[in-house]
């Protein structure tokens, strides 16, 4: 499983030419807020920021400037009139508790979210980055709970989901208060961690009266005590976590789904629990059965984005590639990809949720058939930094038509993955998935 964790982060990891095109946009998008405003100042945060971002997570941008209201209408018009956004997708949440406007970036699909004049998104920025550098785990973690999050549409906070501030968090404070001394020693067992992360937050972690604090070394605290003294009033919050840059905001406050998280957590737990005890050898088919696979999974849809972007922003990047002789490339079957969700349609039973269009696609194993879109809600933010949205950028079948035929945007479904070294060895093309390596550890 240790394994797997750092092949499945090396292969979702941000690629330079993923970040190329982020970059593209958010040039497009600074260009016509300085037509605007010559002296507003653009700062980028959020995942791209730390660079704990998925293929698909949004861009979150916060302008700096001087206005006696904020122009979100202002900017809103001068978008469409550019057509840098889609004309449907803009839109302008000013009674939100951090005013905002969300937009699907009209080439890349990017979704991108705007607000003004908010600091701490760009001090938590800061924050994340001096606890990766504290805790080597964290990035390897948090992106294997992101997908897990994303791909069970719990990753919304507008739909009362856990978002990548609150999760990160969640993380840090598991970290901090980990029994295990090596818990943040470069050479830590990430499989134990992950399977420990979902048995204290899936099992033993009281929600209802027990809160996060990450200040000081982080602590838990009595919820009904602290939360008088909360900014907005006594307000109960289902999952409590001070913000450790202004303690006396919640920023899990609008997770009001996180018994839902607590449940998929808990499955999670026995899932992998099951999948590395002692008995499992003796399972059948366990040697060629991915273990991380049985609770997250990387769709055919998600690969053949990459791939574009890797057409049309990557070819520095290949040039780069070929003249360092760093790393070595693998070409794998897409259908390798799609053996990473073997047990959701179980989990939605056990979790009492209907089957629906999303979960039957999760549990589908076939290549020949793209996955649709995993997450369309858009998030109200809790807090200035939880406004990550991972979903997978939706295409019509005439957009994709259309791009097809004019810039061949969709080609080979094969996808490059680099090889992780941690094994010791190079796997050859049957067997580059995670799913190959049957000397597992926890």
């Amino acid at each position: 499983l240790h394994e797997e964790i750092i092949d499945f982060y090396k292969y979702m990891s941000p690629r330079p030419e993923e970040e190329r095109m982020r970059m593209e946009v958010v040039n497009r998008i600074e260009n016509v807020i300085k037509e605007l405003w010559p002296n507003a100042d653009v700062q980028i945060f959020g995942s791209f920021k730390t660079g704990l971002y998925l293929p698909t997570s949004d861009i979150d941008l916060v302008v700096f400037g001087k206005w006696e209201t904020l122009p979100l209408w202002t900017l809103e018009e001068a978008l469409r009139k550019h057509n840098v956004a889609d004309e449907n997708s803009v839109k302008v949440l000013d009674k939100a508790t951090v005013p905002i406007i969300k937009l699907t970036d009209s080439f890349t699909e990017v979704k991108v979210d705007i607000s003004f004049n908010v600091q701490n998104g760009v001090k938590a920025a800061q924050l994340i980055k001096d606890f990766i550098k504290k805790y080597p785990v964290l990035p390897y973690l948090v992106l294997v709970l992101k997908q897990f999050l994303l791909q069970r549409d719990l990753n919304e906070v507008f739909t009362g989901g856990i978002g990548s501030y609150s999760l990160f968090l969640m993380a840090v404070s598991f970290l901090q208060l980990h029994p295990r001394e090596d818990a943040c020693m470069p050479n830590a067992n990430y499989g134990v961690l992950l399977i420990e992360f979902f048995e204290l937050y899936g099992r033993h972690f009281n929600y209802l009266k027990t809160g996060i604090r990450i200040k000081d070394g982080g602590s838990y605290v009595a919820k009904d005590e602290v939360q008088k003294s909360m900014l907005d009033g006594y307000r109960p919050s289902m999952l409590y976590i001070e913000d450790p840059l202004q303690p006396g905001n919640d920023v899990g406050r609008s997770s009001y789904g996180a018994m839902q998280v607590k449940q998929a957590f808990d499955y999670a737990y026995v899932v992998l629990s099951h999948a590395v005890s002692p008995i499992a050898k003796y399972y059948p088919n366990n040697e060629t059965e991915s273990i991380l696979g049985r609770i997250i999974r990387v769709t055919q849809e998600v690969a053949t984005y990459r791939d574009w972007i890797s057409k049309q922003w990557g070819m520095q990047s290949r040039t780069e590639s070929s003249c360092n002789g760093n790393g070595v490339t693998l070409i794998v079957d897409t259908q390798q990809l799609d053996k990473c969700n073997n047990n959701l349609a179980e989990e939605n039973e056990a979790l009492g949720k209907p089957r629906n269009k999303t979960s039957e696609t999760l549990s589908k194993h076939s290549s020949n058939s793209s996955s649709g879109p995993l997450s369309s809600s858009s998030s109200t933010l809790s807090s200035s930094s939880d406004v990550d949205s991972d979903g997978t950028p939706c295409k019509t079948s005439k957009q994709l038509s259309c791009r097809q035929s004019t810039t061949n945007r969709v080609g080979s479904q094969e996808v490059s993955l680099e090889s992780s070294q941690s094994s010791g060895k190079t796997q050859n093309s049957q067997t580059a998935n995670t799913s190959s390596n049957t000397n597992k550890s926890q």
